[in-house]
């Protein structure tokens, strides 16, 4: 595949380094992607110097190799590969590559050895060991005080190699670059091999490339508060973990990797606070409880058991269903006022950050929140039917009627579905969000008359040439590039089809699925997509919607 550095970072699977370059100014820097997205990522900016004259270059880059081109030739000049995943590799020839830190002011860079420089980054508490193997390297870093005043690092013909770390640098014999190059070509191919999914066709395989790229190469390795590999949504913008992308990625991971996907779930148990809430997201250095996400990871794991049975072991299943109990305990206890359904204190708490129905005030009772609530507790008393406890099986049936009977009271009547807001839970008059549709989640408990309803309304209002857009495109509150006010997402798009398909709307979740892939071929792996043209939005390399995408195309390749 040829890959786009500006859309999709160069990187792979296991490693914090990644090169991307900025669309405006047509600059290529190595970067790093610890600390999450709050954190400075930019480590050097990549120049090409010929006779002392800054040169014009072309990047030309595939899943595992990049390499630099004098611009208007076919003369390769440089090339980087990661064969380690905390190694980057560079091979310069007949040109200096020169690399030039964007440095903090107690950055500081030092030589320790004959070719061997170890660089602090002080605010992403992180070292880099910068060696020459084989060439030419000459450093320009005047002291001054409490750091340098600039780095400026010439390679030319030769091998180099930048080692990440964090404390003590423990030196190691180091690859040949074609055997380097060879290594990670055959890591990525088995990756390849098994995201595809069995697909041997033409028309979708630039998205299959896509998205197997992306999910392989915006993983990283155990490091910090990251106790297993760890899939971020990006490394191109979004490099955290979010609770609820991680489980469209588990999900996808199922079949082919399960100890992967099983990890991408316990990321979110093993940091679950003492009120049963899981974080927002979580990074190898933060954790962060701002928002808190409706469950679902129970309705994932019960896709997962029937994916693969690595994750029927009783072991498996009673650390989910042990987690979920206390996040069900945390909205009955911190997110519900007697005889009201449990609220949202934000958008973002919902996912949908900045949908329609949340513009009146907080908090918000929705009948997503309930549904995704409803359908957990079904679930939870089909686990406890497993593990052979049966009054609880019996309790959590009792707790999901109990709710459904309060949604329908409280959020339903002859014109469908709507939320409530603040204090006195006034009547929200907004009902042109597409979350007010998600009770199709619980279709297996609505009368037939309502789930009919849902569908015809998804298909008149919401349904446009690429999939549903999240806000009616005869909204008033529509927007172009609007985020949760319009623009497609993956998640959303499988929760309906997902459902449409189990409650009996096959044809009209088919069309929907078919429309999701043929999107991928216009917009690629964005964020988020404008429904009326399919245009990527926002971040452009996202594994959720990777996920979704090869997810999809195995429903489609089943014909079912």
């Amino acid at each position: 595949m040829k890959l786009d550095i500006t859309e999709i970072p160069f990187s792979r699977f296991g490693s914090y380094f990644c090169i991307s370059q900025e669309k405006d100014s047509g600059n290529v820097y190595i970067r790093d992607v610890h600390g999450g997205d709050d954190a400075p990522s930019q480590l050097f900016q990549v120049d090409i110097v010929v006779d002392g004259v800054e040169k014009e270059y072309e990047v030309r880059a595939s899943e595992t190799s990049l390499s630099f081109y004098l611009k208007g030739t076919s003369k390769r000049v440089a090339e980087i590969i990661l064969p380690e995943e905390d190694e980057l590799h560079i091979e310069v020839q007949d040109v200096e590559l020169r690399l030039r830190a964007t440095k903090g002011k107690y950055d500081t860079l030092m030589e320790l050895e004959d070719g061997m420089y170890e660089y602090h980054i002080y605010p992403k508490e992180l070292k880099l060991m910068i060696l020459n193997l084989n060439g030419r390297m000459s450093v320009e870093a005047p002291w001054n005080i409490i750091g340098n005043d600039f780095i400026d690092m010439r390679l030319r013909n030769g091998q180099f190699v930048i080692e990440s770390y964090r404390t003590v640098y423990q030196k190691k014999n180091h690859l040949p670059f074609n055997i380097g190059r060879d290594q990670v070509e055959r890591l990525y191919q088995e990756w390849f091999n098994k995201m595809k999914k069995g697909y041997e066709e033409t028309h979708y395989l630039p998205s299959v490339e896509r998205a197997s790229y992306i999910t392989w190469s915006s993983v990283v390795h155990p490091d910090g508060l990251l106790k297993d590999y760890a899939m971020y949504m990006s490394k191109l913008w979004m490099y955290n973990i979010w609770s609820w992308d991680n489980c469209f990625n588990a999900l996808n991971l199922g079949e082919h990797y399960p100890e992967l996907a099983f990890a991408q779930l316990k990321i979110f148990m093993d940091t679950q606070d003492q009120s049963g809430a899981y974080p927002d997201f979580v990074n190898d250095k933060f954790i962060s409880y701002n928002c808190i996400k409706p469950p679902i990871f129970a309705y994932v794991y019960e896709q997962l058991m029937e994916r693969n049975d690595y994750f029927k072991e009783a072991h498996r299943l009673r650390a989910v269903y042990e987690s979920t109990k206390k996040v069900m305990s945390y909205f009955d206890t911190y997110r519900t006022y007697s005889e009201r359904l449990p609220h949202y204190k934000h958008g973002n708490d919902s996912g949908w950050d900045n949908a329609s129905l949340f513009h009146v005030g907080m908090p918000v009772e929705a009948p997503d929140l309930a549904s995704f609530l409803i359908r957990t507790y079904d679930i939870l008393s089909s686990f406890a039917e497993v593990l052979g406890e049966k009054a609880e099986a019996e309790r959590f049936k009792e707790k999901a009627d109990s709710l459904f009977t309060l949604l329908l009271e409280r959020l339903y009547d002859e014109d469908g579905f709507y939320g409530r807001v603040g204090k006195h839970a006034e009547k929200i008059m907004i009902r042109t969000s597409l979350i007010l549709r998600l009770p199709v989640i619980i279709g297996y408990r609505l009368d037939k008359e309502i789930m009919d309803r849902l569908v015809l309304d998804l298909e008149e209002n919401f349904e446009t040439r690429y999939g549903l857009a999240t806000e009616s495109i005869t909204s008033n509150y529509y927007k172009e590039n609007g985020y949760w006010l319009g623009p497609i997402w993956a998640p959303v798009t499988y929760l309906f089809i997902d459902s449409m398909k189990r409650y009996g709307y096959e044809q009209a979740a088919n069309r929907l699925r078919d429309k999701f892939l043929e999107l991928t071929l216009v917009g690629g792996m964005a964020e988020n997509f404008d429904p009326l043209t399919g245009k990527g939005l926002v971040d452009t390399s996202f594994t959720w919607t990777s996920s979704v995408f090869l997810l999809l195309l195995e429903d489609n390749l089943r014909g079912d």
